[in-house]
């Protein structure tokens, strides 16, 4: 947790500093504001809108803007005011956005970050300042926890967390897929990578299967042919891949060059549209939600994001725009811009009807929602295997 206390000691000086200079990656509002238009609720978002996971945030980002803009940029009362920060996947970058957002720009709320290692220290910063933060995706449980497991109050996530996740893959393995033995890969700097490997291995074994071997690897490499040398040797009935599509997408190249045919199974990080879906042909993952579900909310929200971006939505918008449409809710029931009324108002929020399903959220800050399983397959993206509630 070192990035974590890096980040508090930034803010500090940050704060103490009066935030003197501008910080990149900000850009203003221009759901405008003004007497004329009533009172004004200013929310920053973060997210990576360049960096190596630039298509998560791209993505949130739309889910962000759809639900906005159906909201005609309003929460009941209040006009809404965005002030939008690119922390390009860098803890420092995003820290240093929530506290500009927070002292310069007065922001009231955040929706972000996107990845977990950039959300739970902002977490911390929010937290620490009283500002409501709602993350749409990030799953590490430290995003609205401690170290020692106490509640931060003022953190909300839209997602599932990774435990419920690595459960799901575990149990999906054993019951569905029919494997008994497991090869994991994760990486070792990473928090939802290592969150993700924890669970699973924890679950996997638990149910009667056997890890054959665990290993690590660093956020910059990018051969991977050594391990899988590794990973053959062992003869695993699957490998467990928790971790983004890029590289994950490399990894899965470096088993074919093995020769190794057996299930690859990840995490939500595999849902992006530069994944390759060739060497991941057949992999299945667990996700937030699945367009082919064919429930009323999702199939609504699928129609108007296509006809708005003219593509199909991921899991990342999904949740971009259950977070924002969750916080723009609170406002409306807090009928204040006050960020403690708000945070009140979100936690009370009970069966908010979201893409991800009737909402509620935990002690934790966190959503009871069900996952789902997909199945990638080249050349035409996902199919929709089949839903496992918590």
């Amino acid at each position: 947790m070192k990035r974590i206390a890096a980040g508090i000691l930034a803010f500090t000086m940050f704060a103490a500093a009066g935030c003197s200079g501008t910080q990149s990656g900000t850009t203003g509002s221009t759901s405008g504001t003004g007497a004329s238009q009533g009172q004004t609720v200013k929310i920053g978002f973060i997210a990576p809108l360049t960096g190596d996971a630039k298509t998560y945030g791209e993505s949130a980002k739309k889910g962000f803007d759809l639900a906005l803009e159906q909201a005609g940029n309003k929460a009941g009362n209040f006009t809404v005011a965005v002030t939008t920060g690119d922390d390009r996947n860098d803890p420092t970058e995003g820290v240093n956005l929530a506290t500009k957002m927070i002292t310069q720009n007065q922001v009231k709320a955040i929706v972000g970050a996107v990845t977990s290692s950039v959300t739970i220290p902002v977490s911390e910063v929010a937290n620490s300042s009283k500002i409501v933060m709602i993350t749409p995706t990030g799953t590490a449980a430290k995003a609205t926890v401690d170290d020692k497991g106490a509640r931060k109050p003022f953190a909300f996530r839209a997602p599932f967390i990774d435990p419920f996740q690595g459960q799901v893959a575990a149990k999906f393995a054993i019951e569905n897929l029919k494997v008994k033995t497991a090869a994991v890969l994760y990486d070792k700097g990473n928090d939802y990578s290592v969150g993700l490997m924890e669970e699973f291995q924890k679950t996997f074994i638990a149910k009667g299967g056997t890890v054959v071997t665990s290993l690590s690897y660093g956020k910059d490499d990018t051969d991977f042919s050594a391990i899988m040398t590794n990973v053959a040797a062992k003869k695993p009935d699957m490998i467990y891949l928790p971790d983004y599509y890029n590289k994950v997408s490399l990894i899965a190249k470096a088993a074919k060059a093995k020769g190794l045919t057996v299930p690859l199974v990840g995490a939500d990080g595999w849902d992006s549209a530069d994944l390759d879906t060739a060497a991941l042909d057949g992999g299945y993952f667990t996700n937030h939600y699945s367009a082919d579900d064919p429930s009323p909310a999702v199939q609504k929200f699928v129609k108007d994001y296509e006809a708005k971006y003219k593509v199909k939505p991921d899991s990342f918008a999904a949740l971009g725009y259950d977070a924002t449409n969750m916080l723009l809710e609170a406002i409306k029931q807090a009928d204040s811009s006050d960020s403690e009324k708000i945070r009140a108002a979100l936690q009370g929020l009970k069966d908010f009807a979201a893409v991800g399903g009737k909402l509620s959220f935990d002690q934790n800050g966190n959503p009871i929602k069900a996952a789902a399983i997909l199945q990638v397959q080249a050349g035409k993206g996902y199919k929709f295997i089949t839903s496992v509630q918590p």
